[in-house]
């Protein structure tokens, strides 16, 4: 997979010819973590302390939650030297003077979590619980990052490196929630010239896949039988991870049934199931593997292989069974869309579009159902969602169920082709990571870095390797700690001197 990416990478852009970073850069890099690498540690433990979730109705500048996560990074910034202005939703903190300028991209605020999944608290540095692991929620997305950032700009201050653009790490605080406030922010100040966003992976990011949310409702419907239903049907957690709970209640329920079921489930990979009768009712309950929603193949879809579970047979069509009918029918356990209709496509550069049940809502009217999707260049949004209706029509017409509440968000894939500064940010990653060749690759995410002109992604994960973050065990191993200090370091010091 990685061969493919690298291969139509060449024949996206023109070939690229890393350089080795100078002296310079080399130097500052081994002194910031020579000099910094505890001190980087202290704080992140610091700023995970604070639960940056967004709260419904309450906008970031009126979090207490947010405030006092700001003024941690504000009194951070100042015991570093560094300059910073609070701009309500979005802290700057800046190294340098000069009209041009360089820009770091990341965000303050964390997805929602389920503590009682951690070993210890996700708001408490973990460094015991699997050595060699930082663990904790925004370790990885994003206030690692923001630590990394912190102390690369305070080496190069202490080596008194002169700077021909001044750098500013913009911190954003609703990145997992609200792109709003950002794009008014935008609107009324002077962005830097050249950006990079420390929220993705390496080796450098020129496109991201448009984010997507399909919503539809399964209509409730009175059930008057003695054979076996779906009574109840549960799962996931928010809308960009990949669920790994869920739960189904089967009423008139028998052990030739749960004998059924068990075949089906010995099938699967990854996933765990207990079973508990309550008279004639049969609850299995079902844990995958969560994982952050645009890299669906590192996790295990708990609400989908549930469904799997249950699909010897048809159900009756009240708001669960037809649900679980549904997710069989057009969805299975695949991860491309490609039993939805002909909504499945792919690009050559970016890949294929990835297709996934993520949460279930009880309504009134019956169980929301919302996907997430991820699209790549290739299919205009006037298009696909006319693929999508006519799957769902179709299928509504077989089953005979009227879906209600039918809504669809499809944003747009990001693809930057001419950034001036990929050259000398895939010399730094080849030169510490070993790695020949690199060559730029697109991601499944949508970081809001594509707000920023010439913005392209630089890490913080590695290729080839698990991304935690928006997951239930988000962690940055303390090598790859270091490692970023090293890489940014000396990327900004070839990008700003």
């Amino acid at each position: 997979m990685l061969k493919a990416v690298a291969l139509s990478a060449l024949l996206f852009s023109p070939v690229l010819l890393a350089k080795t970073p100078g002296e310079l850069a080399q130097s500052a890099a081994e002194y910031a973590v020579q000099t910094y690498e505890q001190a980087m540690i202290d704080s992140l433990a610091s700023l995970v302390r604070h639960n940056t979730v967004a709260v419904e109705g309450i906008p970031s500048p009126d979090n207490p939650v947010h405030r006092a996560f700001k003024q941690d990074l504000i009194g951070q910034a100042a015991a570093l030297g560094l300059d910073y202005q609070d701009y309500g939703y979005v802290v700057v903190i800046g190294l340098g003077q000069g009209p041009e300028k360089i820009g770091l991209i990341t965000h303050g605020d964390v997805q929602p979590v389920n503590p009682d999944k951690w070993a210890k608290s996700p708001f408490e540095l973990d460094m015991t619980s699997e050595p060699g692991k930082l663990l904790g929620r925004g370790t990885e997305d994003d206030k690692g990052p923001i630590s990394t950032a912190l102390f690369a700009m305070k080496a190069i201050k202490d080596k008194q490196i002169s700077l021909r653009k001044r750098i500013e790490l913009y911190v954003y605080m609703a990145e997992e929630s609200d792109w709003g406030p950002l794009q008014e922010f935008i609107k009324t100040h002077t962005l830097p010239e050249l950006n990079i966003t420390i929220d993705t992976q390496y080796p450098v990011v020129t496109a991201e896949k448009g984010f997507g949310i399909l919503s539809m409702t399964f209509p409730n419907r009175a059930l008057n039988t003695t054979q076996p239903y779906i009574k109840h049907f549960e799962g996931g957690f928010f809308a960009s991870q990949i669920p790994e709970d869920a739960k189904a209640v089967i009423a008139n329920a028998s052990k030739a049934l749960l004998e059924g079921i068990k075949q089906k489930t010995a099938a699967q990979q990854g996933m765990q199931y207990d079973y508990d009768w309550r008279d004639n009712n049969l609850i299995v309950t079902a844990l995958g593997k969560s994982a952050h929603s645009s890299k669906p193949e590192n996790g295990v879809n708990a609400i989908a292989h549930l469904a799997d579970a249950l699909s010897s047979q048809h159900w009756p069509s009240n708001a669960a069974g037809s649900l679980v009918n549904f997710i069989n029918d057009q969805l299975g356990t695949g991860l491309y869309g490609q039993q939805f209709g002909s909504i499945a496509y792919a690009d050559d550069f970016m890949g294929p579009m990835t297709v996934s049940p993520t949460v279930l809502k009880q309504v009134d009217k019956g169980i929301q159902l919302s996907i997430n999707i991820r699209r790549p260049k290739g299919k205009s949004a006037q298009q696909l969602e006319q693929e999508i209706d006519s799957a769902l029509d179709s299928w509504q017409k077989r089953s005979a169920v009227r879906l209600e509440g039918r809504h669809y968000r499809i944003d747009d894939p990001f693809v930057l082709t001419d950034a001036p500064h990929v050259e000398k940010l895939l010399g730094v990653f080849s030169h510490y990571s070993g790695i020949e060749d690199a060559q730029p690759v697109s991601i499944g995410g949508a970081s809001n870095s594509r707000l920023f002109p010439n913005a392209v992604g630089f890490g913080p994960a590695m290729p080839g390797k698990e991304y935690t973050g928006h997951s239930e065990h988000e962690f940055i191993t303390r090598e790859q700690f270091v490692l970023n200090l090293r890489m940014y370091t000396a990327a900004l010091v070839e990008l700003a001197n």
